[in-house]
């Protein structure tokens, strides 16, 4: 298990180098003026230059990247040139939004995609399979925005249920501040919690063909406690590959019905950052973004370890 864990702790450290050298590159060393980009293409000349040296940009490339870095690793990410803010802080700030919202929405997907997979492949070809598979099927087609902005006419328009928009913050009422993150979330678990449960399903009904299921159930085990304690951990590999990739999606795909709800979360930050042109927020939130997704495909490799040994054992 040792050597499995350094091996993709080696792999996990190449790939953040390569994707902060990949993020570095595109937004700072590509053909443009950071400066002029910054400020508008009717600054002065004079300012362009200011800012361009505040900001470093007139230091070789090579520096730059290690100052950065360096400023990855202690925390020191720089000042926002739109908001006159530390970045850290910044960032700070909206993930208390973000990776609530995103927690929120995991757990519904999680919990209505393996009640929904699982109900499915255990009624193979009845009707409560086939109508889920039905349901499930529409869930893909809707996009979360529209589903977003029918959830607020319905439940805050017309029943008032809920805020159309807006955060409360947590430090007055956190149960205000979870009902804001309601819609929201459930909004994005409607789409991912269609796609999980039909991996889920197909994933059962994979492992109820194998021959040790048939010999469980040949033994008089029945049909409930076949699949609760020989099928569904072997079913589990592919749908936490699944689930990981959904939780990163949520992280790194919130922008839209952010803005949507109103909700001061990162994918706003990143989409209001962009609009200004401030390339330093834009920078290490990408970086952040692209951090978290290959940490989850970290814990991911590890659960399969964990839950399947035979992976372990096939990597070494």
């Amino acid at each position: 298990m040792g050597l499995y864990l350094l091996k993709r702790l080696l792999t996990l450290i190449a790939t953040l180098v390569a994707a902060s050298a990949m993020v570095f590159l595109v937004l700072e060393i590509l053909p443009g003026d950071a400066a002029l980009i910054m400020m508008g293409p009717d600054a002065a000349p004079e300012a362009v230059r200011a800012l361009a040296t505040k900001l470093g940009l007139d230091q070789p490339a090579l520096q730059r990247y290690g100052h950065w870095v360096v400023g990855l690793l202690t925390g020191e990410l720089g000042d926002s040139y739109a908001y006159s803010s530390p970045v850290a802080e910044l960032i700070a700030e909206r993930l208390a939004v973000t990776v609530p919202l995103a927690l929120m929405s995991m757990a519904l997907t999680t919990a209505l995609a393996l009640s929904v997979g699982i109900y499915a492949a255990a009624h193979h070809n009845r009707v409560g399979d086939v109508g889920l598979m039905g349901l499930t099927q529409l869930g893909i087609a809707i996009p979360n925005f529209w589903f977003a902005i029918v959830l607020i006419l319905l439940f805050a328009v017309h029943l008032q249920w809920f805020a159309a928009g807006g955060f409360p913050g947590w430090s007055d009422e956190p149960a205000l501040a979870l009902k804001a993150l309601l819609l929201p979330a459930v909004s994005l678990a409607v789409v991912q919690s269609a796609i999980l449960a039909r991996i889920t399903r197909s994933a059962v009904l994979d492992v109820l063909r194998e021959d040790y299921v048939r010999t469980a159930r040949s033994k008089g085990l029945s049909r409930r406690a076949t699949l609760w304690g020989h099928v569904l951990r072997n079913a589990m590999i592919p749908v936490i590959t699944v689930m990981g990739l959904q939780f990163a999606n949520l992280l790194a795909g919130t922008i839209v019905v952010e803005n949507v709800f109103y909700l001061p979360g990162l994918g706003r930050l990143i989409f209001q950052s962009i609009a200004n042109r401030d390339v330093i927020v834009v920078r290490n939130c990408v970086m952040l973004l692209a951090a978290m997704v290959i940490i989850i495909n970290f814990v991911v490799d590890v659960l399969y370890a964990v839950i399947d040994p035979r992976v372990k054992a096939n990597d070494l």
